[in-house]
């Protein structure tokens, strides 16, 4: 009889061998292959070995600290992160989420909240950005829909983004806030329903969302500082504005037009 591959594989870093050892056990009883690592070589060397489809990440590890791990595997190939930190470290969080990092949980936490924290990163991995159940109209785009607007061509098949023909170098969520703000050109959003939509959360830390949006526009924006497309909506959130809108809000051509 043929077996069912596993969802992914997981490799679980964390200097507490209890708090690995939970992590791990919900994990596998999910149906994931789970590597393990007590510190940043030895999370590395694992990496190397069998290249994981997500790391669960310890922010305080001995020696080589977590953002140290999750800069040096960004730097070999792409792979979602989500963040163990302690409570209260808010700093060393959005620290974490600038560097890349695809989602963060605060201990103690509960190991079935993270378990669904892995599906959900996994899942839009694979399949992007969930279409709007009602908040927004998706518009006319199908979900394979190359987009362009504003030089931004995104093709949510292929995950690629490119601007001016020079391809950006986007996180998962990074791409899947792209993709979201780009199918509602001109409507202004709020955080929580960014983090609804993209997030597929109806809860979490907001500034997740607004560290996301900093990072985004450092890769969009000709001045970060004085964005002209991720405009910010005071008391609300944030609206894509695209130039000469009536020009380019309609482009977009369906890969099997």
């Amino acid at each position: 009889m043929e077996q069912t591959p596993p969802p992914g594989r997981v490799l679980v870093v964390d200097d507490d061998p209890t708090v690995a050892e939970v992590v791990a056990g919900y994990l596998t009883r999910a149906g994931y292959a789970v590597d393990r690592a007590a510190d940043g070589p030895g999370a590395l060397a694992r990496a190397d070995a069998q290249w994981p489809d997500l790391v669960v990440l310890d922010l305080m590890l001995p020696g080589m600290d977590g953002l140290e791990v999750c800069r040096t595997l960004r730097g070999k190939g792409p792979v979602p992160v989500i963040m163990l930190t302690a409570r209260g470290d808010e700093d060393d969080r959005i620290l974490g989420l600038e560097i890349g990092a695809d989602d963060y949980v605060t201990k103690p936490f509960s190991p079935r909240e993270l378990v669904l924290r892995v599906e959900s990163v996994l899942r839009r991995g694979r399949t992007g950005p969930r279409a709007s159940a009602g908040v927004r109209n998706p518009g006319p785009e199908r979900p394979d829909t190359v987009l362009r607007r504003a030089g931004i061509t995104l093709d949510p098949m292929a995950r690629r983004a490119t601007r001016g023909g020079r391809e950006l170098a986007l996180t998962l969520r990074e791409f899947d806030l792209l993709a979201f703000l780009l199918r509602h050109p001109g409507l202004a959003c709020t955080r929580e329903e960014l983090m609804r939509e993209v997030w597929g959360w109806d809860f979490g830390d907001l500034s997740t969302v607004t560290v996301h949006v900093r990072r985004l526009r450092g890769k969009i924006e000709d001045d970060p500082a004085a964005p002209r497309l991720i405009q910010t909506v005071w008391g609300v959130g944030y609206r894509f504005d695209v130039p000469d809108a009536g020009a380019e809000g309609a482009e977009g051509s369906d890969r099997h037009a």
